[in-house]
């Protein structure tokens, strides 16, 4: 009877504590106000353009206590890219680069997720370009996870950074004039769903 009894109580602390809150991944949104993407490339040995993307969407399920089980998956609108150049935006909209007419978003989807330290790890996942998809691995910072203390919602907040080659998409246009690396840095905040 007294086994019994503590099998009983070991399987509802179990329940218990799996139900809890801090238990399960949250769903955020990204926001779009507060989550930038900024990007670098080498122009003719003399400095390095900045451009940044200013239409970003997608969601992403993030437990600090379990990062691994992470979910996430992000859109860019490739016309919302700027380059401070009007002519070079437009330049870039272009068949030579990220035909934006026939593939009008980029898109990352994370695939593996690995803590590599307190604040630190790894997404391992696909990045598709111009209809070309290329496995990329994002070195994220998580910042911060509570509550905003304007509205009272629920917000993590992560610094990520990559390096791709701009040719594994098909853009080879001007290389090596324009550089074919592309550093690309991102600043993302979540909005927990209600």
């Amino acid at each position: 009877m007294l086994a019994s009894a503590n099998r009983l109580l070991a399987l509802t602390t179990t329940l218990v504590l799996m139900s809890s809150p801090g238990s399960r991944a949250t769903t955020f949104d990204i926001d779009i106000v507060h989550s930038h993407v900024a990007f670098f490339i080498d122009h003719l040995g003399f400095s390095k353009v900045i451009g940044t993307v200013n239409d970003i969407s997608g969601s992403f399920d993030f437990d600090a206590n379990k990062p691994e089980a992470s979910k996430l998956s992000a859109t860019l609108k490739v016309s919302s890219i700027s380059t401070n150049s009007k002519q070079r935006d437009g330049d870039i909209q272009g068949a030579d680069w990220f035909n934006a007419a026939e593939f009008p978003d980029i898109v990352f989807v994370g695939k593996t997720f690995a803590k590599t330290a307190e604040q630190t790890g790894t997404i391992l996942g696909d990045l598709t370009i111009a209809g070309v998809t290329r496995p990329v691995t994002l070195n994220v910072v998580f910042n911060r996870e509570g509550q905003n203390p304007w509205d009272k919602s629920h917000v993590v907040g992560f610094s990520a950074r990559t390096s791709i080659k701009r040719s594994d998409f098909g853009m080879k246009t001007a290389i090596p004039m324009i550089g074919d690396q592309v550093d690309l840095f991102f600043e993302v905040e979540g909005r927990g769903r209600s």
